[in-house]
């Protein structure tokens, strides 16, 4: 079976930064990465390359930042408010957002983001939400494992379900 829409593909891949060399991450055999193609859930020329490949297939590609995570954008750098940052008694953790720390929000509609916390003083935390690979060529190698059709409920979420079936 060749990788089509509506199939579910496992990879195994490493990810480096196509400029510098810098290792970004790695997959492995045993938590590899799986997906439905063609459902957005991936970098669309990520699927592109993967196209028409079958088990046992390698693969070998770069793509530039735009194909990738785009360009980084002051409109992502956002100023925070700091009582946003407040717990419950009204304190503001400073052992969790300090400059540099990660952090998981959600915006006023309740999408996931994760924002780079850039700096902080006494009325606000300055944000980077632009994806940390943004402005960025990176490289992808490595290889296909399986490729299956999808179930029908797999479809209708628009996601691969792991081993058993829906856990979410």
């Amino acid at each position: 079976m060749t990788i089509d829409m509506n199939t579910v593909v496992t990879v195994n891949y490493k990810l480096t930064n196509q400029t510098t060399g810098q290792f970004v991450e790695e997959t492995s055999t045993e938590n590899p990465m799986v997906f439905l193609y063609g459902v957005g859930g991936v970098l669309p020329d990520f699927e592109a390359n993967l196209h028409g490949k079958k088990v046992g297939d390698s693969f070998d590609f770069s793509l530039n930042a735009e194909q990738a995570y785009g360009y980084s954008s002051e409109e992502n750098v956002v100023m925070i408010p700091l009582h946003v940052f407040h717990d419950e008694a009204g304190k503001f953790d400073d052992t969790q957002i300090f400059a540099g720390a990660v952090v998981p929000m959600s915006d006023n509609e309740g999408n996931r983001l994760r924002g780079q916390v850039v700096e902080v003083n006494s009325e606000f935390v300055k944000m980077d939400f632009n994806h940390p690979l943004a402005g960025q060529e990176i490289h992808f190698s490595g290889e296909i494992l399986a490729v299956r059709e999808a179930l029908a409920d797999e479809i209708a979420h628009g996601h691969a379900h792991g081993p058993g079936g829906h856990h979410h």
